[in-house]
């Protein structure tokens, strides 16, 4: 049976040794955060902050920080989802082995929701906005944010729990210019189902109800983060994940998850917006200042000694990272199998989840053509960027699987070596110009836009990779070149300064290393950067700097490149300007004065001794 509450969960983990309590009063100003910070750097387990500076609530965190921790936190249905998973993709299997699948009952049995009019938990007591825990994660945030919220809204022309959306988008509680304890913020991104929910309500012109909840079972906040096909309830898979009914009721005519420790409710009106931000996020920067919808607040509801989950994201790895590991394990090839012809697809979390995508797909049509070349996987590469929250995409890499049966997306090196052993920069790049990027990608044009482009490989390869190489000769404004990888070079720069000085800094680099380019003959991919040193150190590094910074249409230049009916290519080496633009967001920078107060939780006789 699955937790039915946070206090669950938290009594179980200690009791196996996966959670630590934090005594000291602690700042929810920066330090909470720094704490979380480095417990998870040193893999280390889920924290309850028992002393809260102004707050009389408790909190926890790095509940998912491990991927084995989040494995025994569902420990008792782990298995039991994943064959339901593999049978929703084969169902004639339960007809051949029917008393197989009798155990799923009872799973199958749990995933309707349960309405509950009585003995809910969370409706015991209210309180406001401002006695919540107000966590600031980064120095420069805007105020303090919920950051494991689970937004719960349903469709106005069908309303109904088995109708609803759950998400996890962010909320701001304070700062900017939000009405203390009567505004919050609502941040959502691009292809979110929040956002068809809102839409249909402005158009009647009328109000959204909103209700959002913090902490309750586990597999609630599991269900927000699932990636389920458009119209399935989350409510629905956290109750078989859980293995209970998740429980709800209507109070005010909003939505209450019962069991859940905290809840929000208000409204969002049409067309009312407030600055929201900045926010420190998974793609390792601030998300700017931008106008969301503005949420009225109507009622603050909390359990007896409830507790405030909460989590930090920053530059990948973070607890999020586990997140999406436990996600792929539960769904496994779900993805391919709805694309046809797709074997494989990851999106690099190390690049931030959307800037990147590895595919693998097959070549199954070409049974007579003797030249290996990318055709079906172009095709496969449509539908990939057709796909909910893939199509977020700027860069995607798909490869023919039948060149190497063993390779999987999930080994970027690997993958890496092989792309670039094959690739024909004169025709396998294909460009996506004026279109729609990350919400949270600052690399773009403008907000949500940007381009991408599609790198597609297929046959024998045609080069091999270098890994070492001599004096390069560069113009003036360019040194420090760094072998970074198989076939893959940074070279340091001067600061960008914008696009006009660029283009003649590629012109003359163009024709120097057009001249003199025998070596790169076996480094097809040069990456221009800030700190050459820095991209050079471990893949993570290249991976992080090269696509969170760099928009496909504006930095790709190539030695000895050319046009030709609308085709972009070029003969020699591609080139990747990923140097830090003057629109491109602040990176995340950790404060040396807190740092300190988290080194002296360490010291012996202290909460954190022998953790950090």
């Amino acid at each position: 049976m699955g937790y039915k509450s946070t206090q669950e969960c938290i009594d179980d983990l200690e009791k196996h040794g996966k959670l630590i309590r934090v005594k000291e009063e602690v700042n929810p100003e920066l330090e909470m955060a720094a704490i979380h910070l480095r417990v998870f750097e040193h893999n280390g387990p889920a924290i309850l902050f028992e002393n809260i500076k102004g707050c009389k609530f408790k909190a926890v965190s790095n509940l998912y920080g491990d991927v084995n921790r989040s494995k025994f936190i569902f420990k008792d249905t782990l298995d039991k989802i994943k064959r339901l998973i593999d049978l929703k993709d084969n169902p004639l299997e339960a007809l051949k082995h029917p008393f197989k699948y009798t155990d799923l009952l009872t799973t199958a049995l749990s995933a309707r929701p349960k309405k509950s009019n009585f003995n809910n938990p969370v409706l015991q007591n209210q309180t406001t906005i401002s006695a919540l825990p107000q966590i600031k994660c980064w120095q420069n945030d805007g105020g303090a944010f919920v950051t494991l919220p689970l937004v719960y809204t349903e469709d106005i022309d069908k309303p109904g729990v088995m109708n609803s959306n759950l998400g996890m988008y962010r909320i701001q509680l304070s700062g900017n210019e939000y009405v203390k304890d009567k505004e919050v913020g609502l941040h959502y991104q691009l292809h979110r189902g929040i956002g068809v929910h809102q839409t249909k309500s402005n158009i009647k012109n009328k109000p959204l109800n909103v209700s959002i909840f913090v902490g309750g079972p586990p597999s609630l906040t599991f269900g927000a983060v699932m990636p389920l096909p458009e119209g399935m309830s989350e409510l629905t898979f956290a109750g078989a994940l859980g293995n209970r009914r998740i429980r709800y009721t209507y109070q005010d005519g909003f939505c209450i998850a019962s069991d859940a420790d905290f809840v929000i409710t208000g409204e969002l009106f049409p067309n009312e917006n407030k600055p929201e931000g900045p926010f420190g996020d998974h793609l390792g920067y601030y998300s700017l200042k931008h106008d969301f919808p503005l949420m009225r607040v109507h009622r603050v509801y909390h359990r007896n000694n409830a507790i405030w989950p909460f989590t930090v994201v920053g530059r990948p790895p973070q607890e999020d990272t586990s997140f999406g590991a436990l996600i792929h394990e539960i769904t496994g090839n779900a993805i391919p199998k709805e694309i046809p012809g797709l074997i494989d697809v990851h999106a690099v979390d190390a690049s931030g989840v959307h800037p990147l995508l590895l595919a693998i797909g097959s070549e199954r049509y070409t049974p007579f053509n003797d030249e290996r070349k990318p055709q079906e996987i172009l095709t496969i590469a449509n539908h990939i960027l057709g796909k909910g929250q893939l199509s977020l995409a700027k860069y995607l890499f798909i490869i023919a699987g039948e060149d190497n049966p063993k390779l999987t997306t999930h080994d970027v090196a690997d993958y890496f070596k092989h792309v670039l052993e094959r690739v024909d920069w004169t025709k396998d790049l294909h460009f996506h110009t004026c279109t729609t990027i990350d919400t949270l990608d600052y690399s773009g044009s403008d907000l949500n836009s940007g381009s991408k482009v599609v790198i597609a490989a297929a046959g024998n390869k045609i080069r091999e990779l270098g890994t070492s190489i001599s004096e390069l000769k560069l113009p003036d404004g360019f040194r420090n070149p760094k072998v970074v990888m198989h076939g893959v070079i940074a070279i340091q720069a001067n600061k960008y300064i914008n696009a006009a000085t660029t283009e003649k800094q590629i012109l003359e680099l163009n024709q120097q290393l057009t001249t003199d380019n025998r070596q790169l003959i076996s480094f097809p991919l040069l990456i221009i950067c800030d700190d050459s040193d820095f991209i050079s150190q471990s893949l993570n590094n290249f991976l992080w700097v090269t696509f969170t910074r760099s928009n496909p249409s504006h930095d790709i230049h190539g030695i000895d490149s050319f046009n030709e009916n609308k085709h972009w290519g070029c003969r020699g080496s591609l080139i990747i300007d990923a140097r830090i633009k003057p629109h491109h967001a602040p990176p995340l920078i950790k404060n040396p004065e807190i740092e300190k107060r988290v080194d002296a939780l360490g010291e012996k006789g202290k909460s954190l001794f022998g953790i950090i």
